[in-house]
Formats: structure tokens, sequence, C-alpha cells
């Protein structure tokens, strides 16, 4: 068996079922077209697609399949050889397997990643490139196409130009540098060029050689005083949704940023907090309304979000949306790390250039302990564990409002038990009956709970006893199944 068919395999079955639904990374074919240039624009996308993608012929447009002849599989074989060697500008390797798929043989090919893209097509100019795009072959933008481009020189996302010959006074016009100087505790400088040069070496413009300015992405994802002037990150904007009740039926109202993310941070983080519920408490014969949520928390996720979004997925940036009884936080892009590993794990950034300027404005931090610190107030507030979940091409992070233990399922206990657990071993503490319940605020008499929902934690395999060989029930301790 080759070395990609595995993973073929396991992508045709996840297109067929439940629901048959055609994938980025493989397309369906009844038959060989006869149209060569769309057959190249097939090849095109898939060889942009990390690690390739696929084609599979005998499947029809309704998933059902049908076997392939063996005439038909040496016609297609030759067709799209031909067509990868002749028909795009860069040539292109693919590979060609024939399985038996529910009693039905099958033609899988497989399309290589190109080292050299864009892949265009041959004789054509070089926006000719195709990607996958909700399981369809179409166009890229010019903007995509530019990606590609400086991808492939090397260039990192902070590095790409946003805009270029611009004279010196619209590169103010454009650029918040007050923002800039006021979160970087810096004398505002006293001309014109001197500003320049400061943001030229905080590389978020560039001298041309002619004279005029280039604003890299840098410059322009930070700090744009307006951000829809800047056409390839105008989809980049942060947009927060209020919805009316616990689901997205009714959205009571939608904000999209307009600041760059330095510039316009803690008006997003005020906006976020204006806009949540807070609880009403009576203390020592006064009404005092206290936040619903602790603000260390919703800054250090949305920062997150922020940072470690990845810019190359087109059409989405961060969102917060924000619901009656819990915050989702979501970015394109999924974790450098596994999400179980988010409290006290080595920072690690795809955008090393931008988490580096934030936090030296102090808006983030690169010590890795962000995440432990916002657990550690979430505990304080009494809330149920956030939930972090890793999908295809995207990264949430959930906040939940307070609601009782007795209101808690056993996934947000044993999640809850987990992260006490990881903060109290990160922080040199014992976990154990006693600071589980504290965690819970569980009384002392009904220790048994307690016992119970580190008993389930450990079933889930999410934490485990200090020392196994101890038979001390008295003092038994646990740490986190890494430690």
């Amino acid at each position: 068996m080759k070395t990609w068919e595995n993973r073929a395999l396991a992508l045709l079955t996840k297109s067929l079922t439940p629901i048959p639904t055609e994938l980025n990374e493989i397309d369906w074919k009844s038959a060989i077209s006869d149209k060569s240039e769309r057959l190249a624009q097939h090849l095109s996308a898939f060889s942009h697609l990390q690690n390739g993608g696929f084609m599979v012929f005998g499947v029809n447009n309704d998933g059902t399949q049908t076997s392939i002849s063996k005439p038909e599989i040496d016609n297609i074989i030759q067709k799209l050889g031909n067509i990868a060697r002749n028909n795009l500008a860069q040539p292109i390797g693919i590979d060609f397997s024939v399985i038996t798929y529910q009693g039905k043989d099958l033609l899988l090919v497989f399309i290589e990643e190109s080292a050299y893209k864009p892949v265009h097509l041959r004789g054509a100019i070089i926006f000719e490139s195709y990607k996958r795009s909700v399981g369809q072959t179409v166009k890229m933008s010019q903007q995509e196409v530019k990606t590609l481009i400086a991808q492939s020189q090397g260039l990192t996302f902070e590095e790409q130009i946003a805009i270029s010959n611009v004279e010196a006074d619209e590169v103010l016009q454009l650029i918040d540098y007050d923002a800039y100087f006021r979160l970087s505790n810096k004398n505002l400088p006293e001309n014109k060029a001197s500003i320049l040069h400061v943001l030229a070496n905080e590389e978020m413009v560039k001298h041309q050689m002619d004279g005029l300015f280039s604003i890299t992405n840098l410059g322009a994802i930070l700090f744009a005083k307006d951000i829809t002037q800047f056409k390839g990150l105008r989809r980049k904007a942060i947009r927060v949704i209020i919805y009316d009740g616990i689901n997205k039926v009714k959205a009571i109202k939608e904000q999209e940023g307009i600041k760059g993310y330095g510039a316009g941070f803690e008006g997003l983080i005020k906006y976020i907090l204006d806009q949540l519920p807070r609880n009403e408490i009576i203390e020592s014969a006064l009404r005092q309304e206290v936040k619903m949520y602790p603000e260390k928390a919703v800054r250090e996720f949305v920062a997150n979000a922020l940072i470690h979004q990845d810019f190359n997925i087109p059409g989405t940036g961060v969102m917060i949306e924000i619901f009656k009884d819990r915050i989702e936080i979501t970015n394109p892009g999924i974790p450098l790390v596994d999400t179980n590993r988010f409290i006290d794990t080595a920072p690690k950034s795809r955008n090393e250039a931008l988490a580096s300027l934030l936090r030296r404005l102090n808006i983030c931090e690169e010590r890795g302990s962000g995440v432990d610190r916002a657990i550690e107030a979430i505990e304080i507030f009494q809330l149920p564990a956030p939930k972090f979940v890793k999908e295809e091409d995207y990264t949430r992070v959930t906040l939940y409002a307070y609601k009782p233990l007795s209101k808690m399922d056993k996934d947000d206990r044993t999640r809850a038990c987990y992260q006490h657990c990881c903060l109290q071993y990160v922080s040199n503490q014992t976990t154990n009956n006693q600071s589980l319940r504290k965690r819970f605020n569980i009384s002392e008499s009904n220790y048994p709970m307690a016992s119970r929902i580190i008993a389930d934690t450990i079933e889930v395999g999410l934490i485990k006893v200090t020392d196994p060989e101890s038979n001390s029930k008295k003092h038994v301790s646990y740490i986190p199944y890494w430690a």
C-alpha cells in the first residue's frame, strides 16, 4: 500500500458518510472529463493544498459508486499525466492507485503539494491559479496569489506588503502612529521623518527606492486607522456578535472592528465587557454589580485568538460571539500545541513578529503563563472551566457563565478537575479532595462528591495518582496525565 492511501481512504469515507459531501481534499468523478482546461484547474487547486489532495474516479455526484474498467483507468491515467506535464506552468507530481471500496473498483489519483507556488495554467497570467473552497475548485483572488508568492519567497505574513507606493503623508494618514507611541511609552517625535524612521525600525513600513513607502501587514494589522483601507486585510477585522438567548437564531447586534489590533485592543475589550451580563450581589447592605466573567480571562483569550490565528486562511478572521450563557472566541487556524496543554505550555506562535510587538506593547505576554492566569481567575469567579476546541481549520475557546455544580454535566466537571490539577501542578501546589472542594465550593461534609469527580477524571485519562505505590487514602494527591 502506498503511503498516501490510508489518508485517501479516510477522506473518502468521511466524504461519503453520514451524508455524502465533497471535501476540499477530495473530488468525486464518475468519469474523465473531455475539458482539459477544467482538469488543469483541478490539478492546480489540489497542488496548493497542504499535503496535496485527491480525485477519486468511480463516485457519482450523489455519492454512489460505480466500478471503473481497466480501459477507463488507462485513459484517465494517460490524460491526467499529460495535463500535469503540459498544461500547467509548473509541472506537478501525481500518483495513482486502484482500490476496491464497498465492492466497487475505484481509481484514486493523488496530486502532490507543489513546492513551487502558485501553480497556474500554462500560457496564462500567474493569476490563473486555483484553490479548493467548500468542496469546489474556484479561481484564487489576486491577494491569495500574492500571498502564495510571498510564502514561496520565504516571507512571513507580517513581512508581506499590505500596500505599496504611498507617500510619507499618506502613511501617517493610514497608520495610527499616535497609538503606537502611546502604547510603547515613547515620546512622539517632533517631525514626520523621525516618526517614519521609528515605524521603519519596527518593520511596520519600508522605504522604497523611489522615495515612496510600503506598509507591511504587521503595520497595517496592528495600527491601521481603518483596516478596510487595506484590501487584503478587510476580512481580518474583528467581529463581535451579541445574540438574544443561547443560540444563533436571533442576533441583537453585530460590530465589526475598524482599527488595527494594537490601536483598537483596549476599546475592543471595553466594548466586550460592556455587553456582558452582570451579577447583582448585596454585601454589607450595599447593592453592587459585579462582572459575570473575569476581565483577565477575556483579555487573555481574545489576545490569544488575535495572535495565534492563521492569516493564510482567506475570508475569515477572529470572531467573538456573546450568548446569554457563554462567550465563544473563534480564530482561523488550528493551534500549534495540544489543546490539553494550553496551561503551562511553552510559548509558540505562527506569527512571531506580531506576538513580539504586542508583548512589548503590554497587550500580551510570551512567557506561556497567560492561560494559567486566566484559568486562575475563572476559578476565583467559581465559573465552569473554559472549553478548548480544535476543528479542521479553526480554534474555539468557550467561556461559560456561572452555574451551580448540580447543573454541570460530567464533561464540565472532569474538564474543571483537569484544569484545576494542571494549575495546581504548575504552581507547585497539591491537588486533592480538599483543593477540589474549594474549586467547586463543595462543603467539607460532601467530600464524596469531590471524590466522584476525581474518579471520573481519572477514568477519562486526564489525571492520575501522584504516587500509585502509596497505600494511604487520606493523603492521596493527583497530577495531570502528562506530568
